[in-house]
């Protein structure tokens, strides 16, 4: 009898081991299953993120062409003006020039008038 109960439960182990086998490995089905739909699921996401993050990457490069456009016009005028202003300089050295022209001119003509008067007096003298 001792036999015949040791046999059952050798039977019973075994069969509930077999069970337990069974049971693993369709859970481990299961959860393959959902690992392979994961995986696509994951894949699928990284090229959704992926294709935002280069839409985003073009809006900022198109930002920075825009920028640095509207920084090299700010230069090309800056520039123009510098030498716009530089003309001002000449122009007003021009007139500095023009002013001491017309002092020296007047002290010339002056000098003119009195060399006439002088020249003058000298005629009326010699007659």
């Amino acid at each position: 009898m001792v036999g015949v109960k040791r046999r059952s439960m050798i039977a019973g182990l075994s069969f509930l081991m077999l069970m337990g086998v069974a049971v693993y490995f369709r859970l481990w089905t299961i959860d393959y299953n959902n690992s392979a739909d994961d995986t696509d699921l994951i894949r699928r996401q990284f090229d959704i993120a992926n294709r935002e993050a280069m839409d985003e990457s073009a809006e900022w490069r198109l930002k920075y062409d825009e920028e640095a456009e509207k920084a090299n016009k700010c230069l090309q005028e800056l520039q123009m003006f510098q030498e716009s202003s530089q003309k001002v300089g000449d122009a007003s050295d021009i007139t500095h020039n023009f002013t001491i022209l017309k002092k020296e001119n007047a002290i010339l003509l002056k000098k003119v008038e009195r060399l006439q008067r002088e020249l003058e007096e000298e005629k009326l003298k010699c007659n």
